[in-house]
């Protein structure tokens, strides 16, 4: 038995692999094949985690949020206006603040896909019970 079929329902792209071509110390050329993965094996691998990279971002967000506040404080509590360490703690702060507003957005985004697509799925069971009693 051939492991072809198996590659098939796992959906192993069907393009060739790309090759990756590096000079060794010694000038010798070394090729690395670099696998291809498909949008179904990250799915399998990944437990269908790559669509909610928003609720991964958030505790990221706070903790830099957090972090940015705390260093904000910190320089300004010594008087040291556009020193360093202001200006590292302002862009902490407004990095935590973008981070939590794509979040949001994204969330936002995904909430309305999925009212659609219950939106869809309901008007297609109405016409169908419309049908039967019809």
């Amino acid at each position: 038995m051939t492991d072809e079929p198996i590659k098939e329902i796992l959906g192993t792209p069907k393009s060739p692999k790309p090759v990756a071509m590096e000079k060794n110390a010694n000038g010798e050329v070394v090729v690395t094949l670099v696998p291809l993965v498909s949008e179904i094996q990250l799915a399998a691998a990944t437990g269908g985690a790559e669509l909610s990279c928003y609720r991964c971002v958030i505790p990221f967000a706070v903790v830099v949020l957090i972090t940015g506040t705390v260093v904000t404080a910190v320089a300004y509590s010594f008087n040291s206006h556009g020193s360093i360490i202001s200006i590292l703690g302002l862009v902490l702060l407004s990095l935590g603040l973008f981070l939590l507003a794509s979040s949001a957005l994204c969330w936002k985004v995904r909430q309305r896909s999925k009212k659609a697509k219950r939106r869809e799925s309901q008007t297609t069971l109405v016409v169908n019970q419309r049908g039967w009693f019809a």
